[in-house]
């Protein structure tokens, strides 16, 4: 038994559950809270938590902790995160994504290469902007998605502006209306924000096609397990 072993086995006999650090690569339609429970389960875990939402329609990195390692959640959660995705210049819909339908159409025959660059450079750095209706956002008491839900909208609600860092912003343009992206932003920022305000900047909508986690700090999906992956390997454990 080396060194870095018998750390762990004097740091389990001390600890009744010194927990865990989950990588887990979130499928398509699930939430983040189905993930957990579906971890503490087969994992038999009493205690654990994610380390920040993805929405049910986005895939990639969640990072879960178990255990004594929950405490670390708010750390993990102020890191930097990284996200590829797709959008879609020329349309919008309610939630800025595909879990509602579509509401309106605008033109994107004016759209060049030079707007969208200029439009680009609004959001590079510390900007403002407001989280979208369809958020856990509360106010007032009441999560916003649920008021969205029961028919109100931006124009019913003062949604507050949030300040939120964007340290790169990447776009391909190839397959125009639809736009490929790389963003890196810091804890806070809402990616389906970023998608409707570039379309405003365009002078048309936009609506968030894809989206998808790769990084949180330090933290990569390629790292990650699939729920599947995680239960087969604890069952062998």
């Amino acid at each position: 038994m080396n060194q870095e072993e018998t750390i762990q086995k004097n740091i389990n006999q001390t600890s009744p559950d010194p927990g865990e650090v989950l990588l887990i690569d979130k499928p398509l339609t699930w939430t983040s809270f189905d993930v957990v429970k579906k971890l503490k389960f087969a994992g038999k875990f009493k205690k654990i938590g994610h380390a920040g939402t993805l929405d049910p329609l986005a895939t990639g990195l969640l990072i879960l902790c178990t255990g004594k390692m929950t405490k670390q959640i708010d750390s993990f959660q102020a890191q930097e995160k990284e996200y590829s995705g797709t959008f879609v210049l020329g349309k919008t819909t309610p939630s800025i994504d595909l879990e509602t339908g579509f509401d309106e159409e605008f033109p994107t025959e004016h759209i060049n290469e030079t707007i969208l660059q200029e439009a680009l450079s609004k959001f590079q750095g510390k900007i403002l902007q407001i989280p979208p209706i369809y958020s856990a956002i509360q106010v007032n008491g009441k999560r916003l998605y649920e008021l969205a839900r029961k028919g109100k909208t931006d124009a019913d609600i003062e949604i507050k502006s949030r300040e939120v860092e964007i340290s790169k912003f990447d776009i391909d343009s190839s397959n125009f209306p639809e736009i490929s992206f790389t963003i890196v932003c810091s804890k806070g920022t809402y990616i389906r924000s970023l998608v409707r305000d570039f379309g405003l900047a365009c002078q048309s909508g936009a609506y968030l096609s894809s989206l998808r986690r790769e990084k949180i700090g330090e933290f990569d999906v390629k790292n990650a397990l699939t729920i599947q992956e995680f239960i087969e390997q604890r069952k062998v454990d």
